[in-house]
């Protein structure tokens, strides 16, 4: 697809915008001034694929851990920062990457200003985010009720306030948990700044509910050419959000890399079991991250032998046993206990072939 092309925002030793791939976000859920256990959670967060990772700045001790936490991962740190605007300027003198703010609950004028002009010192871009849950009464009134047209209006109107103040690096996020309000809302802003997006259902819901949710939403936007960083937002492990976003980005065609794994749904044909191995496989793939894989893990005669064989790797199920495949041909039949280590085996020579 034609991606839409937005100004270039450097985050840490990242790039946002222009022609650069569409980074993968998360958040950490740990408490922030417990360095030790946002460390732990970042460093998974890296393994499972998260390219920028942000979390929450409530106090001055948070703002303080900064320093200690981004001398420990290999990622961009974003500071999450509401009404204080003290806790900003903090986050940017502990060495965040870019902070997070709502100009409009950091309060007045020359709060905001301050902390533009901390930004600007460091060179440190700034997110404006607008929510749909916390739009602004005037604007709620203006439009009879929360809107797309309110969101982008909120969100124009945050940026043309930091840019009267001589700050264009900027990132802007609108969000909504009502999937289609939030897709009207990107088509309608990305026809009308040219600052790079930060796309995502906020809200969205558990890791079940929120990944239907998300996919669908970031679906219609990103197959527009819309967005330049992706965060799925899920109740639960974050590690999930960045295998969601990594997936979602991948079946639209803007990212390459990874295994895909896919299965067959089982039906009164399968004699082995499916479910259990291909939850095995799939999360066997996400150690092998560095290859550009597909694998298929089929359950019966109909289609398995076909699906196996168009993978790069693949598993056909039979009684109890079941068919190996490499690239369209058949490796060996093994029992069903053999199925899962002798793929592996296989993941594991490709892998040596690569290094």
């Amino acid at each position: 697809m034609s991606r839409i092309k937005t100004k270039e925002v450097r985050i840490g030793g990242r790039v946002i915008g222009g022609e650069h791939p569409i980074l993968i976000q998360s958040m950490c859920n740990t408490k922030t001034e417990d360095t030790a256990a946002t460390v732990s959670q970042i460093l998974r967060l890296e393994q499972a694929g998260c390219e920028i990772i942000r979390v929450a700045v409530p106090t001055m001790e948070a703002a303080e851990s900064l320093r200690m936490i981004k001398k420990q991962i290999h990622i961009p740190l974003v500071a999450d920062i509401h009404f204080d605007y003290r806790l900003a300027v903090a986050a940017i003198e502990c060495g965040a990457d870019k902070i997070r703010i709502n100009p409009g609950n950091i309060g007045s004028e020359e709060r905001v200003r301050t902390v533009v002009e901390k930004a600007r010192e460091h060179g440190v871009p700034i997110r404006v985010g607008v929510n749909s849950g916390s739009l602004e009464k005037a604007l709620v009134e203006k439009h009879g009720g929360v809107t797309a047209e309110g969101l982008v209006e909120s969100a124009l109107d945050k940026v043309a306030w930091i840019e009267r103040m001589g700050y264009d690096n900027l990132v802007v996020s609108i969000k909504s948990s009502d999937v289609m309000m939030c897709v009207r809302a990107h088509e309608q802003i990305s026809k009308r700044t040219h600052y790079p997006l930060h796309v995502g259902i906020t809200e969205a819901g558990t890791v079940a509910a929120g990944n239907i949710k998300s996919a669908v939403g970031l679906g219609l936007i990103l197959n527009q050419g819309i967005g330049d960083t992706v965060r799925v937002s899920l109740t639960g492990d974050p590690v999930e959000e960045v295998k969601s976003a990594k997936l979602i980005l991948r079946t639209l065609g803007l990212r390459t890399g990874g295994i895909e794994v896919v299965s067959c749904p089982t039906c009164g044909r399968t004699c082995i079991d499916l479910i259990g191995l291909a939850g095995q496989v799939e999360n066997m793939a996400a150690e092998f991250g560095h290859l550009n894989l597909k694998v298929a893990v089929m359950g019966c005669v109909v289609n398995g032998p076909g699906e196996a064989k168009e993978a790069d790797l693949g598993i056909a199920g039979g009684i109890g046993e079941g068919l190996l495949f490499r690239k369209g041909e058949i490796v060996r039949k093994m029992p069903e206990s053999e199925l899962l280590p002798a793929l592996r085996e296989e993941l594991v020579r490709l892998s040596s072939e690569c290094i």
